[in-house]
């Protein structure tokens, strides 16, 4: 097989591993990155999810690359798109004016951005990409990682990378089994974490929804695709707590839980510039079209767009009949060929069956749009994934340090080994336990060094889903800005570790040192702490 070797290898190239890569490159290391599919990026890209952020986003509370990300999306729309001079000449541009966050925009442009800022590094021979690779099975050598194989997607090669510094950026925390790293999985229970919302046994297989993404719009004739495998199923589909058919306009308000009747209108004739898509005012999933719109047609000269580009990535393609960590690979592709046959059905659903407000029922007009997603089946490239294996870590985050009700006006608890921010409701989907939504109001939180360290293993490091939370907090430790915020740590600690021979758990443990890695962390625009302003 052949051999690669660097300083650090970054296995999966989601949005945690890109920022890992990044900034272990501009620290001057050489880096490997493999990805198994085709665009780098994760659940900004190949999984379709614009990203999901704090309301504080265009004034602080994220890193300062993942700025320049944000930054880079929003200036490759006024370099190459034909916007409005009103849209072109907004500060706070958001392309797709959704109300799921102030930026929403189509999965290619980020991916454009982020190869942009990968492109240098490539070119000076510092960063070898694998794509598209995934790891199947790793070289140990008792608390260390000596090197990962990994496997072409299309042809079955396999190769062997190899790093003083592992960083497990996959998904689903896929080299923590194949290292033989300490792991939880599903829900943990209140006798091990003390947490208000857990259940009173571990629930290992009680795991979040996964869901398969698509993007829609809607223009004139008649573009209906043929009834979907398994439609029947699906359309007969009633969870118990759900409040009817899981295809249909009604569903549980995620943080009340009480049934809530959703709309559904294709392109309303709406001013993009007038949305506010401020999750502390309105979740934003009132009407369904406008919720994860990637592409407001106002915002561009007119007949650039023939119709508004919506995302779909909404509470009934939640797929939650069982889950998919640790299962075999015939079973885990059957059960996301499920979860494919349901997006499939809504859309076929939307397309023939659902009800209109003028009395009607189905929107002909619909399309689905692989080109926007990248793919030829129509759907997104990947499933979207929100919970992973979970490393069992030196410090553990549970529900008391952050939830708005058990900490109140005190906040959320501050570490003395903090080394990022973030903020999110805990959000948890119904799960493949049987459990309605879990959306528990938080406060801004703060991001320990100690959940990025295993117990044991000494030179592996989690850059996404996989850190050391709960099932619980997990909820909002996995949105976009914090998974990056993750990554980019790791990678930094990597370099640092690398650069002044010490190990991470040393930087962690001691405070002389911890502080020196805190003062890089700093220069490097990584916030630490939330801000206290006041007057001087």
């Amino acid at each position: 097989m052949k051999e690669y070797s660097a300083d650090i290898l970054v296995v999966g190239g989601g949005l945690g591993g890109v920022a890992a890569a990044l900034v272990a490159l501009r620290n001057g290391r050489s880096v490997i990155m493999t990805e198994e599919f085709d665009w780098i990026g994760g659940q900004l890209t190949s999984q379709a999810v614009p990203p999901d952020e704090h309301s504080w986003v265009e004034q602080f509370g994220v890193t300062r690359s993942y700025r320049a990300l944000r930054n880079g999306i929003r200036q490759y729309y006024r370099d190459h798109y034909p916007l409005t001079e009103r849209s072109r000449g907004w500060v706070d541009l958001n392309p797709g004016a959704g109300h799921v966050s102030r930026l929403c925009h189509e999965p290619r442009v980020a991916l454009a951005v982020m190869e942009a800022m990968l492109l240098p590094y490539r070119g000076g021979g510092r960063l070898t990409v694998l794509q598209p690779y995934k790891p199947v099975g790793a070289d140990v050598d008792g608390d260390v990682v000596r090197s990962v194989t990994l496997k072409h997607r299309d042809t079955g090669d396999k190769v062997v990378a190899s790093a003083p510094y592992i960083i497990d950026a996959t998904e689903l925390g896929d080299l923590l089994p194949m290292t033989g790293t300490e792991y939880v999985k599903g829900f943990e229970s209140q006798a091990e974490t003390g947490e208000p919302s857990a259940p009173s046994e571990a629930q290992p297989d009680n795991q979040q929804a996964v869901s398969i993404c698509f993007a829609v719009d809607h223009v004139d004739g008649n573009h209906v695709i043929d009834k979907p495998d398994n439609y029947d199923f699906w359309r007969a589909y009633q969870p118990h707590f759900w409040g009817g058919p899981l295809l249909g306009w009604n569903s549980p308000h995620p943080r009340t839980l009480e049934i809530v009747t959703r709309s559904f209108t294709p392109n309303p004739d709406d001013d993009p510039l007038l949305v506010d898509a401020d999750q502390r005012r309105n979740p934003g999933d009132g009407n369904l079209w406008t919720f994860r719109r990637i592409a407001a047609r106002r915002n561009f000269v007119p007949g650039a767009y023939e119709s508004d580009i919506c995302l779909v990535n909404w509470p009934m393609i939640d797929y939650f009949e069982a889950p998919i960590v640790d299962v075999s690979e015939d079973e885990y592709a059957k059960r996301l060929k499920a979860a494919a046959d349901l997006s499939y059905s809504v859309f076929y659903w939307l397309q023939t069956e659902a009800p209109r407000t003028d009395g009607g029922f189905g929107f002909k007009g619909l399309r689905l749009r692989g080109d926007v997603t990248g793919t030829e089946h129509g759907l997104a490239m990947a499933p979207y994934i929100r919970e992973s294996r979970r490393i069992r870590a030196v410090t553990t985050v549970v529900e008391q340090d952050l939830s708005l009700a058990v900490r109140g006006e005190k906040g959320a608890v501050n570490y003395r080994d903090s080394i990022g921010v973030g903020m999110y409701r805990i959000d948890l989907h119904p799960s493949t336990g049987g459990d309605n939504y879990i959306d528990v109001g938080s406060c801004p939180f703060e991001i320990p060094l100690g959940a990025l360290l295993p117990q044991r293993v000494k030179n592996l490091l989690p850059a996404g889903k996989n850190i050391g939370t709960t099932h619980i907090t997990n909820g909002c430790y996995r949105l976009h800005p914090v998974e990056w915020n993750i990554g980019e740590v790791a990678g930094l600690l990597a370099a640092h570790c690398l650069e002044n021979r010490l190990t991470p758990h040393a930087v962690q443990a001691d405070d002389a040192l911890l502080g020196d890695f805190q003062t890089r962390l700093y220069g490097e625009g990584i916030e630490t702490r939330w801000p206290d302003v006041r007057g001087y």
